[in-house]
């Protein structure tokens, strides 16, 4: 990762002072900001104390909350992502305003003045609403020129680096059996559509969502310019490429086997499973200085379809198609019809009720596209040395403690826990932000429409990433950026990440009762990822990253045969009306969670041993308020719409299932809370699985 230090510059932060409700703070550019109230790791007044614990963990320990909340209009779900996130944002944001008023001032070329210029050009309305189309017209233009194959797959090529999600996925990444090294992945993609099976289902709502989808191509195609009826003919010829890209493309389930994925192809064999496609051609339009000599053609049958119609699509419909594509990933930051219009289609997804305020939006692209300019004035707010020690400390002790149960466990083979021990060892954490910073001084920024940035950003790091093939693998580079809140094991690099964003009130607190931080940062989080180094997909990685099987048959049997048991479990589960949890699809995060909370619950009793404090706090027992803490760190609820979607497309279970799911195979939580035998949170046990 290249070093460039951030912001030499001397900034003013706003500091999120630690109080409550109905104030607001008046940044350094004169906006004011209301800040949202304190987060706690563990807070009594969410309980609802007329709900049954045993009956009900989630309505227990939340039902205070979900009583007097309100989701707001512009978002689909409300709770500890929304709040932490809304914290993250005003320093965020804070710093953004001070670019902008130093953009003018700081050196020319510079990531400070960069970044001024990106925010800038993004909350300037007037202008959007000025330029209409405009900022598209040139690549417009473009694609109205394709006549040819040849001239198809270039233009393909081009839009792929602005960032438009088109016929295909190419990028670089670890290879799973040479997890050292990067190598070319060529993927299904380029649905407009949030999944396949929205294509290919049969019924009712998924055929509606369909008409919908079609009318709203038709209506961004007219906005772009085009006469009703023409962009009405177009819109059908876009369902019908991308519904041909669908019925090829793998289901979510299926993608969960890595191994379904990996087929290391040469160039060579490559043309020949798609030889419409010149791909020497395609190699030098994306800016390969070299043709990759392999290629991890993740599904074939998908390569081998596309193929065909690249083949016999005509020429019109393609056109179609890489107009709208591209007008829709320019339309939340085009003039407000544009903006409306693609709001309005996915808040059939989201149920979100109006757009988040501008600057909200502007925060997050800019952080999602400049992220590490952000990140060491973040960290300065907001994460200090000590803080990021004392959570290195509970991630120690979780890995300690999954130790511990490796060597104990009756049902795996002692040359399988050799190798799980091995992994285990090798498994790398990195915790609150990178050691070096992200060199942006070959990114252009122009002061002026914000779409062509976007779009500019976008080909800078395809231009980063796009040579890396053969390559050694950046050890250093970090998926997320730092204010976010959420974390990742990455199989491939065998490796724990959490943002400094994630690692706040209510997911942890420095300063707070230790027993709550070992059932949120502890199991929801720590836990969680670590035993993703060890579920029914992580469980293929070896200690160096590579895909590789390293269980005895009989061990995989056994875990596979107690995986099954998350399964069922988690299908007899309802998200919404009659639609059930899809148990394959979230198992992965179902194993995760519960192995989390396990090897958390013994990190926190050697803790309670090790420092002797068992105190009672607002009437809990340490015990109690961990799995108070872990339940409300899924405190939440959200809009049906986002609920059906996520059923379909989210390997997660909803966050009510989160919680009892997981306790309710858990003696542990029965003996905390005096659960009995036939209580609803408590399984019994000839079902409950014994894995981790």
């Amino acid at each position: 990762m290249p070093k460039l230090r951030l912001l030499s510059l001397a900034l003013t932060f706003v500091a999120m002072p630690a109080i409550v409700h109905a104030q607001t703070v008046t940044t350094t550019a004169g906006f004011a900001v209301p800040i949202p109230p304190a987060l706690k790791v563990f807070d009594p007044s969410f309980i609802d104390k007329t709900a049954n614990a045993c009956s009900d963990f989630f309505a227990f320990a939340n039902g205070a909350w979900i009583k007097n909340d309100t989701i707001p209009a512009a978002f689909s779900s409300s709770g500890v992502g929304r709040d932490m996130t809304d914290r993250n944002e005003l320093v965020v944001r804070s710093v953004l305003d001070e670019a902008v008023k130093a953009r003018h001032t700081a050196p020319a070329g510079s990531t400070l003045a960069k970044l001024g210029n990106y925010y800038a050009s993004c909350m300037d309305t007037a202008r959007a609403q000025r330029d209409g189309i405009s900022p598209l017209q040139a690549d417009l233009h473009r694609i109205d020129a394709v006549r040819s194959r040849e001239a198809l797959v270039a233009e393909i090529a081009s839009l792929q680096k602005m960032g438009v999600n088109l016929a295909f996925r190419f990028r670089p990444d670890a290879d799973p059996k040479d997890a050292a090294h990067y190598i070319a992945w060529a993927s299904q993609g380029g649905l407009g559509m949030p999944d396949r099976d929205y294509y290919t289902k049969t019924d009712a709502a998924s055929d509606s969502l369909r008409r919908k989808y079609v009318a709203h191509v038709a209506r961004a195609l007219a906005l772009a310019g085009e006469a009703p009826s023409a962009a009405a003919a177009d819109a059908n010829r876009v369902m019908a490429l991308e519904t041909e890209l669908a019925k090829a493309s793998m289901t979510r389930v299926a993608l969960r086997d890595p191994n379904a994925s990996y087929h290391k192809t040469t160039s060579a064999e490559l043309a020949k499973l798609a030889p419409s496609v010149n791909w020497l051609s395609y190699y030098r339009s994306i800016g390969l200085s070299s043709s990759t000599p392999y290629l991890n053609v993740a599904q074939p049958d998908f390569m081998r379809r596309l193929n065909g119609l690249i083949e016999t699509t005509p020429l019109d419909d393609w056109r179609a198609y890489m107009r709208y594509h591209l007008i829709s990933s320019a339309s939340p930051w085009l003039s407000s019809s544009f903006a409306n219009e693609d709001f309005t289609y996915n808040a059939l997804y989201s149920g979100a009720k109006q757009m988040l305020p501008r600057w909200k939006r502007c925060a997050r692209i800019t952080d999602r596209q400049l992220g590490e300019a952000l990140g060491q004035a973040y960290v300065t707010q907001t994460f200090s040395p000590a803080a990021k020690a004392q959570a290195r400390q509970v991630i120690d002790d979780i890995r300690s403690s999954f130790r511990e149960r490796l060597m104990n466990l009756s049902w795996m083979s002692d040359s399988t826990r050799q190798l799980a021990l091995k992994k285990l060892a090798a498994m790398n954490e990195k915790v609150g932000y990178p050691d070096a910073w992200r060199n942006y001084s070959s990114l252009q920024v122009v002061d002026g429409p914000f779409a062509p940035n976007v779009f500019r950003a976008n080909a800078f790091e395809w231009k980063r990433v796009v040579n890396r093939p053969g390559q050694p693998v950046d050890k250093t580079e970090w998926g997320m950026t730092v204010p976010t809140v959420n974390a990742y094991y990455d199989p491939s690099m065998n490796e724990m990440v959490f943002p400094a964003g994630a690692l706040a009130p209510q997911t942890f607190d420095p300063n707070g009762d230790m027993a709550s931080n070992y059932g949120s940062l502890g199991g929801s989080w720590a836990g969680h990822e670590l035993t993703h180094g060890f579920d029914d997909e992580g469980r293929r990685y070896d200690a160096q990253g590579n895909l590789r099987d390293w269980w005895t048959a009989q061990d995989s049997v056994r875990f596979t045969e107690q995986a099954n048991r998350i399964v069922q479990q988690f299908n007899g589960y309802v998200a919404i009306d009659t639609i059930h949890v899809n148990g394959a699809l979230t198992l992965g995060e179902n194993l995760a969670d519960y192995g989390g909370m396990l090897i958390a619950y013994d990190a926190l009793e050697k803790a309670l041993n090790r420092t002797g404090k068992r105190d009672i706090i607002d009437g809990y027992t340490p015990e109690q308020r961990f799995f108070i803490a872990y339940a409300q760190s899924w405190r939440s609820h959200s809009r049906p719409e986002s609920i059906r979607t996520a059923v379909k497309t989210d390997p997660h279970a909803p966050a009510y299932w989160r919680t009892n799911g997981p306790l309710s195979n858990m003696p542990q939580f029965a003996k905390a809370f005096g659960c009995r035998e036939g209580d609803a949170m408590v399984r019994p046990s000839g079902v409950v699985p014994t894995i981790w």
